[in-house]
């Protein structure tokens, strides 16, 4: 099954301000005390996507629902889902500010002096920017009401913990990181941004990353930045093997190339073979040659990390995930869950799952006998290389078996 990924850098290019105050933890100070030690105000679960994506539960106002956030440091503000609004009756106010994300740009709605309630905390006045996530939805076979960036992250110190499953927030302060791990000093406004050396057959090139833990994947990197620098030109000017695939954006699908790259670098840790997506910056995100690309939670998830915004430092300790092997293992199937349904979308040309005769549309209704549209489980069933799996399928009103032999296709 070939994995799509969520791209998810969304810069709002006017300041997102406002006050804020902590209630509902014995904590109330908009400007916290840098001389006194960090206190730990909640720790909460999350649950973890594929891509190493996190997903947080947490209530907005007096709402009574519980919502699903992203938690994503790619994000420059705060936001909730179009249709979890109207669902509300949350009112959105327009505004004359843009959202830029990749694939798209586009003007935003606010809804405005909202407080977000998480266990054991409660953030008030937030501006919460609208967007569509309908197809982010699909994609994680979930509900996703909205996505937590720089407006909650940059008002504490935040511990994302993938051994445990667990988030830990933290006031601002003086604050302990655990031996045995990396301080990096990234540049950062809204969205953290760091340096980091990639190595070719022939070289090393170093240029600045998004740090975002709300992407889906290792590695994205703009095709200019890709050009300019022969990045996948290796000896005797052979180019690596790429494939055709898609993405989701702001804007909605685009098309992406799908390669590996010999070995990339966050602080002292190296990773060898990285899959790597490349795509056509057309709404200059990454405002080469300023920057490469981003760094997604595919290759972060490998650390537990510490925000700390407020010092400009992102402590990363290698996590029990740190040694997992890369995704190689690609079907050449991309599978949503549209109307309760798990839908083929989109087929890689040349694939497994092409020369097995799977079709657009086609409803994938069990693998290995395992019954029900549940998409998380039949993307791990079709990622175990050398394997076949049974699959069965709906279409045109027929239930069809196929058999899906398992294997890279890089």
């Amino acid at each position: 099954m070939l994995r799509p990924i969520l791209l998810h850098v969304m810069l709002l290019l006017a300041a997102i301000t406002g006050t804020s105050t902590m209630t509902s933890a014995g904590v109330a100070t908009p400007c916290a005390d840098s001389t006194r030690d960090a206190v730990l105000i909640t720790r909460f679960h999350f649950k973890q996507y594929y891509g190493g994506v996190v997903v947080v539960q947490a209530q907005v106002g007096d709402y009574p629902d519980t919502l699903q956030f992203i938690l994503d440091t790619g994000s420059a503000g705060i936001s909730l889902d179009t249709s979890t609004c109207t669902r509300l009756g949350i009112k959105m106010e327009p505004s004359d500010r843009i959202i830029k994300g990749l694939g798209s740009s586009k003007p935003v709605s606010f809804a405005r002096n909202h407080a977000l309630r998480l266990p054991g905390l409660t953030v008030d006045s937030l501006d919460f920017h609208i967007n569509d996530y309908e197809l982010i939805s699909q994609v994680y076979g979930i509900q996703v009401d909205g996505i937590m960036g720089f407006s909650l992250l940059s008002r504490f110190i935040v511990t994302i913990d993938y051994d445990t499953e667990e988030i830990l927030i933290y006031s601002k302060g003086k604050f302990t990181y655990p031996r045995g791990g990396q301080l990096l000093k990234p540049s950062l406004t809204q969205i953290p941004l760091i340096s980091a050396p990639l190595r070719t057959s022939l070289r090393t090139i170093n240029n600045r990353y998004y740090f975002d833990t709300g992407a889906g994947m290792c590695l994205l990197l703009s095709s200019q930045f890709v050009n300019d620098s022969s990045v996948l030109q290796g000896k005797r000017r052979r180019t690596k093997k790429m494939i055709q695939t898609e993405a989701q954006g702001l804007g909605g699908k685009m098309s992406m190339s799908l390669t590996t790259l010999n070995e990339f670098r966050i602080g002292n840790y190296s990773f060898r073979n990285v899959p790597t997506y490349i795509f056509d910056d057309q709404t200059n995100v990454t405002a080469y040659p300023f920057l490469g690309g981003m760094i997604g939670n595919d290759l972060l998830r490998r650390f537990n990390i510490t925000l700390n915004y407020s010092k400009k430092e992102i402590y990363m300790i290698p996590n029990s995930h740190f040694r997992d092997m890369f995704d190689y293992s690609y079907t050449g199937l991309i599978i949503y869950l549209i109307n309760g349904r798990v839908e083929v979308t989109d087929i890689i040309k040349g694939s497994p799952a092409e020369k097995a005769g799977f079709r657009k549309g086609d409803i994938l209704m069990a693998v290995n006998n395992n019954l029900g549209p549940n998409l998380q489980l039949f993307r791990e069933l079709l990622k175990n290389i050398g394997t076949k799996a049974v699959c069965l399928i709906s279409r045109d009103n027929d239930l069809i078996i196929k058999k899906l032999p398992i294997k890279s296709i890089l």
